[in-house]
C-alpha cells in the first residue's frame, strides 16, 4: 500500500491497487482516485502453448536490416508430437507453396553465428560476415561454389577488418569440411567482388604476430612471466626484418634460453 490525497476525506489515505482493474481506490472510503492505469512493471507470465516450457519470452528476434522483410516474417512450426502428415495439411501446404526469398540468407547467418560462437567471436564480427556475405549473396556470382568456403571465408576476412585475426587454420576447424585451399581462394574472390562493387581496394587491415600471442599462451596454459617472456620476443622481432637478417632470430633464442635459465 501506499498514501494518497483523497478528495472525499480531505487528507492522505493509504490507497489500494486493483491490478485487474487498474484503479487506485482510497482504502478508508472507497473512492477510485485513478483509473485504468497502465502497469509498466515486468509481466513475467508464460503465454507459450506447451505446459512445460517456461519461457517467459512473448517477442521474436530483433530485426535484421539484411533481409528482405527485416526479419519479421511468421513462420508456423510444427507442434510437437504431430507426424510428417502436418506438412501434407492445408496448413502445411499453404506455408510450404509461399516462397521465402531470404532462405537462403537466414540458413547463411546460421552458419556463421554457429561457426562464431564456435570461435568464441563477439557479435560485431558475426554482423560484420553477414554483411559480407550479404554484399556477395547480391552479386549472384557465388552460385555452384563451394558455400562452407564462402561462409568461412567471410568470416575470415571480418575478423581481419575487426582486428581481431584469426588463422586461416582456426577457421578451417570450423568450416564444416571446408580445406584451407578452398578458404583461401573463396578469401580471394571475395575480395576481388568487393572491390569490383566499391571500386577501391578493400582494407583488411595489417597483421601482427602480437595479435596471436596471447591466445596462443592461453591455449598452451603458459605463466604470466611466460606470457611477457614471449610478447617481449615479438616486439624484438619487429623492430628488424628477421625475414631479411636471419641472424635475429638468435636474440629470440637467447631471449629464450634467458627466460629457461631464470626458471
Amino acid at each position: 500500500m501506499a498514501d494518497a490525497y483523497c478528495s472525499d476525506c480531505k487528507r492522505n489515505t493509504e490507497v489500494v491497487f486493483d491490478h485487474s482493474a487498474g484503479d487506485t481506490v482510497c482504502s478508508e472510503c472507497g473512492l477510485v482516485l485513478e483509473s485504468h492505469s497502465i502497469d509498466e512493471t515486468s509481466e513475467w507470465r508464460t503465454f507459450a502453448n506447451e505446459s512445460g516450457d517456461n519461457d517467459p519470452v512473448r517477442v521474436g528476434g530483433p530485426t535484421n536490416p539484411l533481409l528482405t522483410d527485416g526479419g519479421l516474417s511468421t513462420v508456423i512450426s510444427k507442434p510437437n508430437g504431430v507426424t510428417s502428415d502436418f506438412l501434407s495439411s492445408s496448413l502445411g501446404r499453404w506455408q510450404n507453396r509461399g516462397s521465402n526469398p531470404d532462405r537462403s540468407l537466414i540458413l547463411a547467418f546460421k552458419t556463421i553465428a554457429t561457426m562464431s560462437d564456435r570461435l568464441g567471436l563477439v557479435a560485431t564480427i558475426k554482423d560484420r560476415a553477414n554483411e559480407i556475405y550479404k554484399k556477395v549473396e547480391d552479386q549472384k556470382s557465388s552460385r555452384g561454389r563451394n558455400q562452407d568456403a564462402i561462409l568461412a571465408a567471410c568470416l575470415y576476412i571480418a575478423c581481419r577488418q575487426e582486428d581481431k585475426p584469426r588463422t586461416v587454420k582456426e577457421i578451417c576447424s570450423v568450416a564444416n569440411g571446408a580445406t584451407k585451399k578452398e578458404i583461401g581462394r573463396a578469401k580471394e574472390y571475395i575480395v576481388k567482388q568487393l572491390e569490383l562493387e566499391m571500386g577501391q581496394s578493400v582494407e583488411m587491415g595489417t597483421i601482427h604476430a602480437g595479435d596471436f600471442m596471447r591466445r596462443f599462451c592461453s591455449n598452451l596454459g603458459m605463466t604470466n612471466q611466460a606470457v611477457k617472456a614471449a610478447q617481449e620476443a615479438v616486439h624484438k622481432s619487429e623492430e628488424f626484418d628477421i625475414r631479411a637478417l636471419p641472424f635475429f632470430i638468435d636474440k629470440i633464442k637467447f631471449l629464450e634460453v634467458d627466460y629457461g635459465e631464470d626458471e
